[in-house]
């Protein structure tokens, strides 16, 4: 406690520092995910807290990021278009996958994984992050433009057909689950029909519009509605955001040029009684825990959900851990990473309660309150108490900012989080790297963020494993010892004896990413041979993959009539070659030898010149 209220001013002005910073961000997080602004803040403010009490970087700001919000942006609207567009329906099994979230997060923490997060290969993290930058930008055109298509009534009314088949199989299943044959009762199937308004006829068309122009390639296919029905005021809104952020910025970047933004565009649209389409509105209050999320809870509309909890879990980790280390950079510290997560598991869990946004540490804040003093944990918290003074002192006011504005924001964000560095770099690096790169970007982009980075871990995996399998096969050539360099024991190895012995060298481990070669062996060595030394001093492990092509090579070996002689093998390899009894049903242990001279003293005893 006392190390924490060491540097009560500094860590106060850092907080509050970063709190002005992310309030905007929060606010704009909230309207893209689907959740309303008050989920952003929500979420700022209970993990910010949180996170730094339980944490384990001391001047760490959390709060809802761009990768988060995107993974959620899309599971968000699948939970909302599975529950007709009800988010009173919606909203407890959305929390519920959010607090899932943070409990993996928790887990994560818990069993050390922080320490391998660091293994995740650059590729695959930079063509993620790209494509979020992307997916931020490309769905906040319809906005910036002022297209909304529930006011869209021409588009709606395009799938009012669609809309009622929709009901009426809706109907139809619901008599199936009834058990009441439909054909054998069609005059329920007609009573239930007879009951369906106009209403909700319209209801469901504008589901049935807003899941058509929802994700990537929604908002693709809208633009050229968008365009056609412009709203300019909020376009000059949202562009004069644009450039107020990016143009402040030369002025000075002591204050935090998108609350400027924010401040100066929304103060104008409100003071001039604009006819702007504001935000949703933030409830004012303290924030009230949704206990739908226990109540409620059903295992059936959450199971499809929880590898996307995972996502976010890992994700969030990710994007802590770098963050984290950004910190140690500057304040000359050592972060505890697993302690880190577990603090952000802590910090995500109860935000999710509470009706919050998943997040994690955000860099830019960090860095903000680090340079505005902040050292302790006591920072972290500040911003989360100064968040939520601000939600109680002026919660109604801020449900008067422009939608513009917030869309405005969040391109300057999109085009902020996309990793630039890595696509410089792609004239210059492996093509095997820029495959997954942009292989991850289009998956991410346009079909799924979650799938996207598991098929570009697998991808990567894959390309890692044939790069070492083959440089392990060829360090480990078979070759007559007449051609091949021979080892320093070996060179006074017998001349009479170097066309019927041949020697096989084995550097590294031999795993199912090098077997290819080493099966190759009873083919490279001639028939006129009759033994093979097999140096395996330096094959510290083999995997199953790896037994099983020792034992088809010996086998292939054995059919010619020529015979493996094993020289030094470790523990590992030689407790597998004896738990499927190669040794001593295939190898014998008179052809085990310690070193390579026993061999050789073997060798002149028992072959024939």
């Amino acid at each position: 406690m006392n190390k924490i209220l060491s540097n009560i001013k500094g860590d106060v002005f850092g907080g509050l520092t970063a709190s002005i910073v992310a309030l905007p961000l929060a606010l704009a997080f909230g309207v893209s995910s689907g959740l309303g602004p008050s989920a952003g803040l929500y979420g700022a403010i209970f993990l910010g807290f949180f996170a730094s009490f339980f944490g384990g970087t001391n001047t760490q700001i959390s709060g809802p990021t761009a990768p988060l919000t995107a993974v959620s942006m899309v599971m968000i609207a699948g939970i909302l278009q599975a529950n007709d567009g009800d988010l009173n329906r919606a909203l407890p099994i959305i929390l519920t996958v959010f607090l899932l979230a943070g409990l993996f997060q928790i887990l994560l923490g818990v069993v050390g994984v922080g320490n391998y997060i660091k293994y995740i290969p650059y590729p695959v993290v930079s063509g993620f992050m790209t494509a979020i930058g992307v997916i931020i930008i490309i769905t906040n055109i319809l906005p910036i433009l002022g297209y909304y298509v529930e006011d869209d009534q021409q588009f709606i009314e395009q799938f009012k057909p669609h809309a009622e088949e929709v009901m009426i199989n809706n109907i139809i299943k619901d008599e199936a689950k009834e058990g009441i044959l439909v054909l054998e009762n069609f005059k329920e199937t007609i009573s239930r029909a007879e009951k369906i308004t106009e209403a909700g006829i319209l209801n469901e068309s504008k589901i049935l519009a807003n899941k058509e122009t929802s994700g990537v390639i929604g908002a693709i296919k809208s633009i050229p509605r968008a365009l056609h029905t412009i709203n300019y005021l909020e376009l000059i809104l949202a562009l004069s955001t644009i450039i107020i952020i990016y143009g402040f910025k030369k002025i000075t970047t002591k204050i935090p040029s998108t609350l400027i933004a924010l401040l100066v565009v929304s103060g104008f649209a409100i003071f001039a009684n604009l006819d702007y389409r504001p935000i949703e509105e933030i409830p004012g209050g303290f924030p009230i825990p949704n206990l739908g999320i226990f109540t409620n809870f059903n295992l059936g509309q959450v199971s499809p959900y929880i590898f996307t909890a995972i996502t976010l879990a890992f994700l969030g980790a990710i994007d802590s851990l770098l963050t984290s280390v950004v910190a140690d950079n500057m304040t000359k510290t050592n972060h505890n990473p697993n302690k880190e997560l577990m603090g952000q598991g802590i910090g995500n869990s109860i935000a999710a309660i509470f009706g919050g946004l998943p997040g994690a540490g955000a860099t830019i804040r960090t860095v903000v309150n680090i340079n505005a003093g902040g050292r302790t944990k006591l920072s972290g918290m500040a911003a989360g108490v100064f968040l939520l003074v601000i939600l109680l002192a002026i919660g109604p006011l801020a449900s008067k900012i422009p939608a513009a504005v917030l869309a405005g924001i969040l391109i300057t964000v999109g085009i902020g989080v996309m990793d630039y560095k890595g696509l410089k770099a792609i004239p210059n690096i492996p093509k095997a790297e820029v495959v997954i790169m942009i292989v991850v970007l289009l998956l991410s982009t346009f079909w799924n963020l979650v799938y996207a980075v598991g098929i570009g871990l697998i991808i990567a995996s894959l390309v890692f494993m044939k790069k070492m399998g083959d440089a392990t096969a060829e360090k480990s050539d078979i070759k007559s010892l007449k051609e091949e360099k021979a080892w320093d024991d070996e060179e006074n190895f017998p001349k009479e004896f170097k066309e019927k012995v041949f020697i096989k060298h084995i550097k590294g481990p031999l795993f199912f990413g090098s077997t290819s070669h080493f099966q190759m062996l009873a083919k490279q060595v001639p028939d006129s041979a009759m033994y093979v030394i097999v140096r395996m001093e330096k094959v510290p492990y083999i995997d199953q993959s790896g037994l099983y092509a020792i034992e088809d090579a010996f086998l292939d070996l054995e059919m010619k009539n020529i015979h493996p002689l094993i020289v030094d093998i470790q523990k590992q390899p030689l407790y597998l070659l004896q738990s499927i009894d190669i040794i001593p049903d295939l190898i014998s242990n008179e052809h085990l030898f310690d070193n390579f001279n026993d061999c050789t003293e073997w060798i002149k005893n028992n072959v024939k010149k």
